[in-house]
């Protein structure tokens, strides 16, 4: 009698846990939904970094996950750590990560493989800025001038290489810097460097406060220059700064490419479905000015890799298609 009261406990026991160990995986079954994920953004005075922890906090509200905003070095960084896994979701030009993809450009030799879109956000304008009183009116004009370039392999250290490209220049025509935005500006001001390539969407925050105490200049792309640079390079699109931006007197012509939200493909297409839901769904509370370009209609233009399962999910429900 005991030792059968004995063995009934037992089997009850292992049926109980069987049974949990059941439900468990019924719910890792709906998308493997991770406690923590970390968007790795960009400088702390561009704009990726703010916009990112808006968006951070949209994920974090929507979908129970706790998205966490790092700053970084930006895209050809951001791309990298996508590939090995240190990060979850981050920043990237449209360029950059297709020259990621590709393995040209600052990825020759090392193409990533294991990196999706989820959407593309806004415009990124390259801005060449100097002071107004620089004498600098041209890209020809940066010739032996201190500009800053961003750093090797970053989305801007390309946009300034192929601008120079299309002019007949290299980066041993200039006096190449490998500064952030913040340090780019703080040169410009302190006179320690002439000039500074600057991608990012207008209004930049390091170039604002520039403007507040220095009367600044935006150096024009020329009409045939951009022509020939898209020609080119498909990924950019010709952009104009608006007239009182920064101050400025008139409206400057330049280029811009596109910035997106890449995602590791570890992530499952629930969790991704999840997440571009909760960012397209709420892009209202959205306070940053760039909120404005962030649409489902324009979500998939210029991707250039392709689209994470999840995020096409989604899409597709609201008919849209790349």
């Amino acid at each position: 009698m005991k030792k059968g009261f004995l063995l009934s406990i037992v089997m009850l026991l292992t049926a109980s846990l069987f049974l949990a160990a059941c439900g468990s995986g019924e719910d890792s079954g709906s998308g493997d939904k991770p406690e923590f994920m970390n968007m790795l953004t960009g400088g702390t005075s561009g704009t990726y970094y703010p916009l990112g922890g808006e968006l951070a906090q949209i994920i974090s509200d929507e979908t129970g996950i706790d998205t966490t905003a790092q700053s970084s070095n930006a895209s050809a960084d951001n791309m990298a750590a996508l590939a090995d896994g240190s990060a979850d979701l981050a920043f990237v030009q449209t360029d950059v990560a297709s020259n990621a993809i590709e393995g040209i450009n600052s990825f020759e030799g090392n193409a990533i493989d294991n990196v999706q879109a989820i959407a593309s956000l806004y415009p990124e304008t390259v801005q060449i800025v100097t002071k107004a009183d620089s004498g600098i009116t041209s890209v020809e004009d940066l010739k032996g001038k201190k500009v800053s370039v961003g750093a090797p392999g970053s989305g801007t250290y390309v946009n300034a290489e192929q601008i120079l490209e299309v002019h007949g220049m290299t980066m041993d025509d200039i006096d190449a810097q490998n500064l952030d935005f913040g340090e780019s500006t703080g040169g410009i001001q302190d006179g320690n460097i002439d000039a500074a390539f600057i991608t990012s969407g207008t209004p930049t925050g390091a170039v604002e406060g520039l403007s507040a105490t220095t009367d600044i200049a935006i150096v024009p792309v020329a009409e045939d220059k951009i022509d020939e640079l898209i020609a080119k390079y498909p990924y950019y699109a010709k952009d104009v700064i608006a007239e009182g931006t920064y101050g400025l007197g008139s409206d400057v012509t330049t280029v811009a490419v596109l910035a997106m939200l890449a995602v590791s493909d570890e992530l499952s297409e629930d969790v991704v479905y999840d997440i571009t839901k909760a960012i397209f769904e709420n892009v209202d509370k959205i306070s940053h000015a760039k909120g404005a370009f962030i649409t489902k209609e324009s979500a998939l233009d210029g991707l250039g890799i392709d689209l994470h399962p999840g995020a096409k999910k989604y899409f597709d429900e609201e008919g849209i298609s790349k």
